[in-house]
């Protein structure tokens, strides 16, 4: 057994800014499933948003955050989050993040707008600012003495205390399988946090890496956690459309500095679906883009910003520019094809102000959680700006509230199962769940594709939960096992909303109810391992 005082899963900037906020007063272990570089918040591109511009206000955010969500963010956590903002922003500034300059502004930052937003609040990198972020915590992680790192290593499953028949526990680490070992570890903590990400691989299509499975909402989930939101999954307007190219995301920033959506005719079409045009929030955008394709039979739209000068483009989209020209799209004199794609999941484990989650010594941040921030629908660099609020509220609650260790925890037992000579079985059930997902519990809904959807997840995940009990553990099995359990989640909350509201929308409920209210599942008693 190996013993911290917090466990850490996941290493996008949730993970890493609170590893980095409690290491020297605290024994820290990182876990993640690739290495420290590969996660969604290094992909991220547009930036961070926060009220830096004095002509900019709080009030002005958070009604922004709230027309965006559709009436269904918390009033506290989004005033929380908000004026908690420029904090972290220094925060980041004082740990040396290369955000890009501009003499000519108040804050000597340049500041860019996305759709949603009322003023210029992004603060950004260049077109990759996750990437430039990620890169500078990452290398103050590996050098700080009080981290210890675990890379290729996936979280099992959490251990708590009614698992192991001490219900009056709550969270008390991990297994993790060491995969280059192929061997389960027992990791034992004070506190365990989940900063695993989103759900959006769930999807065949989505802009995310191949590591967002969903593992932390299902690993709480089996733990007795509630879920929230799980049906608000954001498909991102614009992934570039390219058999080339997997998942590479066209910025929202692109929108936001004057890129205009044409049909293939070069044709305009989005005055004709919202009064705010290509700045329309991501939903409605998305579900132009969706009905635009489906009336003219088309396999994508464009993206055209080549009105803009090639020094503009090279100076605020650099990254953006080289990709596509890789790709022999050349976007200072062409349109950029595009189309959606499962992009961020608005819902997931519901926390409070301090991060903790229903179970004691559990807390979540990131994607993985539902702070309330999002609503319905994210507005466009909220998240990122969340991971850094939630690491310093879990941070200071960590600090403060200190839990006794557990002595001794049982070894995972691998007494009773075999390897398996069937993998294929885990390949076919992974692919078989993304595409009836993609195509039944998608940008546009009905109860007759929900239920169906519904039916086929049960029958998986019978198959799959049979497999996990008779084969050792693998990478892909507990990836898939977690994906169908986010999938179940993401399905039976989409059929309790009798609404269409923000992401979800449905053809058998068009109209939006009076009064915005959560889609809460509780699970009815926390699963044995």
């Amino acid at each position: 057994m190996t013993a911290f005082d917090v466990l850490i899963l996941g290493s996008g900037l949730a993970g890493q800014s609170l590893a980095l906020r409690l290491a020297d007063k605290l024994k820290v272990a990182v876990v993640t499933k690739r290495t420290l570089e590969d996660s969604a918040s290094a992909w991220a591109q547009g930036g961070i948003a926060a009220v830096l511009d004095p002509a900019d206000s709080t009030e002005s955010h958070i009604a922004d955050t709230h027309t965006a969500g559709a009436g269904l963010c918390s009033d506290k956590t989004t005033r929380f989050v908000i004026e908690n903002a420029p904090r972290a922003i220094h925060w980041l500034i004082d740990h040396g993040v290369p955000f890009t300059g501009d003499a000519s502004s108040p804050v000597g930052y340049h500041l860019t707008r996305e759709g949603g937003h009322g003023h210029r609040r992004i603060i950004h990198a260049a077109d990759a600012t996750g990437a430039a972020v990620q890169a500078t915590l990452t290398e103050q992680l590996r050098a700080h003495p009080g981290i210890s790192i675990f890379e290729h290593h996936i979280a099992v499953d959490l251990i708590t205390g009614p698992k192991i028949g001490q219900p009056e526990k709550g969270c008390l680490g991990a297994y993790v399988l060491d995969i280059a070992n192929d061997e389960v570890l027992t990791f034992s903590a004070n506190h365990t946090v989940l900063a695993t990400g989103g759900t959006c691989k769930v999807y065949l299509y989505t802009t995310n890496p191949d590591t967002a499975t969903g593992d932390g909402v299902a690993m709480a989930w089996r733990a007795g956690c509630r879920v929230a939101n799980m049906e608000f999954i954001q498909f991102h307007p614009t992934c570039l459309y390219h058999p080339q190219a997997k998942s590479f995301l066209i910025s929202e920033a692109v929108r936001g500095e004057g890129g205009l959506l044409r049909r293939p005719d070069g044709s305009r079409f989005m005055p004709e679906h919202d009064s705010r045009e290509e700045l329309a929030p991501r939903d409605v955008v998305a579900r132009a883009i969706d009905f635009e394709m489906k009336k003219h039979g088309l396999d994508c739209v464009f993206l055209d910003i080549s009105h803009k000068s090639e020094d503009f483009l090279k100076e605020h989209f650099p990254n953006i520019l080289a990709r596509c020209l890789e790709l022999g799209i050349d976007i200072t004199r062409q349109p950029i094809p595009v189309v959606p794609a499962a992009h961020f999941s608005c819902g997931g484990i519901v926390t409070d102000l301090h991060a903790r989650t229903d179970v004691a010594g559990l807390y979540a941040i990131g994607e993985a959680a539902c702070t309330g921030l999002h609503g319905a629908n994210r507005l466009a660099s909220n998240s990122l700006l969340e991971c850094l609020v939630f690491s310093e509220a879990a941070a200071a609650d960590i600090l403060a509230n200190p839990r006794p260790r557990a002595e001794s925890l049982p070894q995972w037992d691998e007494s009773r199962v075999t390897d398996s000579d069937e993998a294929i079985v885990i390949a076919h059930n992974w692919d078989e769940l993304r595409r009836f997902m993609w195509d039944y519990v998608g940008i546009v809904r009905t109860n007759k594709r929900l239920r169906r959807a519904q039916h086929r997840i049960r029958l998986l995940a019978r198959e799959i939960e049979e497999f996990y009990s008779n084969f050792r553990v693998s990478n892909d099995l507990i990836e898939l096992r977690n994906l169908v359990v986010s999938a179940d989640l993401i399905v039976r909350s989409a059929l309790k909303r009798k609404e269409s509201r923000g992401l979800h929308f449905s053809r058998d409920y068009p109209a939006v109810l009076p009064k915005a209210r959560d889609t809460i599942l509780r699970p009815s008693r926390p699963r044995k391992i």
